[in-house]
């Protein structure tokens, strides 16, 4: 029904002390390494990873997170953390994290890409990378690109989610360099849990949440019907450009691609039912959510898996 690539893990068991068997996993067949939601905060350990993947032409995923900076936070430290009581977590660490791997990338000459974007600052330091002819690339969540810190007054904890939502002025930063290109492309950094990982005190509640089901439709509602991005640009993000990114086939309609093509259906309306969801989690801040615009149809390979 659909096609996965898998991501190795860039240290062993996660815990950013040793390097894991780059080599053996780029022949395994991985695509990209990462230590997912974990930041290697050490930056010798980090430059000696990014030198071992060059010989496989693969990028490093890195989030963005200088841990020192925002032990036992839970949304976006300004003034709604204050007014609500909330411990924050800055912006500055993740615009810490994002000039030290941009400084690394240049330095070793690796392709290192920045997972789910989501400061004014950390944009500005991407976009000064790419013009300095830094490989570096970029992607920004959904979540970032429609919310900001005031969903979480309501105290939701489908509303947490690492890196934090962010200010009004991050939001418009991120939707801007989606559409200039310094953001090249559209994730879901979709986080399934389970209700009771998500029930009880906000700052107790797991990061995260789903996003592969409701993606296509907020962004065709919320950024492409008032202006804010174009379609093709759009697609472009979520489809040609992460395949490029990756080194993946598809992403094109080309003839002799792979047949996997998303069909969608910009007049489409539907309102956003997580009892409805195909995943068995139902972690979604955007429930009741009235959309315009969605996917039609799924075809893999040729076959359609998703009518």
């Amino acid at each position: 029904a659909v096609r996965v690539y898998p991501i190795g893990a860039v240290t062993k068991n996660l815990k950013g002390e040793e390097l894991a068997e780059l080599a053996e996993l780029a022949e395994a067949g991985c695509v990209a390494f990462s230590d997912d939601g974990r930041c290697v905060m050490n930056a010798g350990l980090y430059r000696h990873a990014m030198e071992y993947t060059l010989p496989f032409g693969v990028p490093l995923i890195s989030h963005a997170e200088d841990a020192t900076l925002c032990r036992g936070w839970a949304m976006n430290e300004g003034v709604v953390s204050t007014e609500i009581g909330l411990p924050g977590a800055p912006g500055a660490a993740e615009d810490v994290m994002v000039a030290r791997d941009i400084l690394l990338a240049e330095l070793t000459g690796a392709h290192v890409h920045i997972a789910h974007l989501s400061t004014a600052g950390a944009v500005r330091l991407v976009r000064d990378g790419k013009a300095r002819g830094v490989r570096v690339t970029a992607e920004v969540t959904p979540h970032h690109l429609v919310l900001t810190e005031e969903a979480v007054r309501t105290y939701d904890p489908n509303t947490k989610m690492a890196p934090p939502l962010r200010s009004k002025r991050d939001v418009e930063a991120l939707i801007e360099g989606l559409g200039d290109g310094t953001i090249d492309c559209v994730a879901t950094d979709h986080a399934p849990h389970a209700l009771s990982e998500k029930e009880g005190e906000f700052d107790r509640a797991a990061f995260g949440i789903v996003g592969l089901e409701t993606a296509v439709a907020l962004l065709l509602d919320r950024l492409v019907r008032p202006g804010l991005l174009p379609l093709s640009t759009l697609v472009s993000r979520l489809s040609r450009d992460p395949a490029r990114l990756l080194n993946l086939p598809g992403g094109s309609l080309a003839p002799g691609a792979p047949a996997d093509v998303t069909i969608l259906d910009p007049d489409r309306e539907l309102t956003v039912d997580p009892a409805r969801f195909r995943s068995k989690s139902r972690n979604t801040p955007f429930g009741g959510f009235a959309l315009t615009g969605g996917p039609w149809m799924t075809i893999v390979g040729g076959t359609v898996v998703r009518p």
